[in-house]
């Protein structure tokens, strides 16, 4: 049972190297909130919102087997948005340098369960980029679509408007800085233990006592390295 550390001998370990843990733990926060504010580029966010139904020229009939099939045909829209047959199409419309495997890596499409709505979001550290690209791609989906599932089922809800002073999605410097803040506390006390796991030196009598199983019978007082003048 002299073995198990107790949680008062584990808060003595921390409380004897608390200047090292602070240190890093400040350390980590700044170096996270200078690379959040000067070294990571902002990127912006732009959305669309797209509904699947088919055109009904008798508005008041409702067909359920209809409803169901397009909501069904949503998991199916969500991938053929992102094909290279419609990325390639809008990266020529809007002469973008890059390819269909990086422009599909902005994009991400989000559907709700038993929904006709699907909604498209793309991200880029342009705004305006953004909301070109996002407008080009739901667009260009709703042309394509036609020829590809021989269908005319798909409006623009909304389409994606560039705002003023937009506010970027990331980096989210709080954040960034209360996890940094987490991680160097984490790594400073994990560094005190390791510190005062390979230091075997004796710090007073009771740590002779408990090592050696034996009694302090005289201690050795310091001698001072200079005499005293007469």
């Amino acid at each position: 049972m002299q073995d198990i550390i107790s949680l008062k001998e584990l808060l003595q370990k921390l409380k004897k190297r608390w200047m090292l843990i602070t240190i890093l733990t400040v350390v980590a926060g700044f170096a996270s909130g200078v690379v959040s504010l000067y070294m990571t580029k902002p990127v912006y966010q732009a959305s669309t919102q797209i509904l699947v139904n088919q055109k009904n020229s008798d508005s008041s009939n409702l067909n359920v087997n209809q409803l169901q099939t397009n909501i069904d045909l949503v998991n199916t829209y969500s991938q053929i948005i992102k094909s290279p047959v419609i990325l390639e199409k809008v990266s020529k419309k809007l002469d973008l340098k890059q390819s269909t495997t990086a422009l599909d890596q902005k994009i991400a499409v989000n559907t709700q369960e038993n929904s006709q709505v699907f909604s498209l979001t793309v991200e880029d550290t342009n705004p305006a980029t953004a909301t070109k690209i996002v407008n080009t791609v739901s667009k260009t989906f709703q042309t394509e679509i036609q020829n590809i599932m021989n269908v005319d089922n798909v409006t623009i809800l909304s389409e994606s408007t560039l705002k003023d002073n937009q506010t970027p999605v990331s980096p989210n410097l709080l954040m960034n800085i209360v996890s940094a803040l987490a991680v160097g506390l984490i790594l400073g006390s994990a560094l005190a233990f390791l510190l005062d796991f390979i230091d075997t030196t004796f710090k007073n009598t009771k740590e002779v006592e408990e090592e050696l199983e034996l009694p302090i019978i005289g201690i050795i007082p310091k001698i001072p390295l200079h005499r005293e003048k007469r």
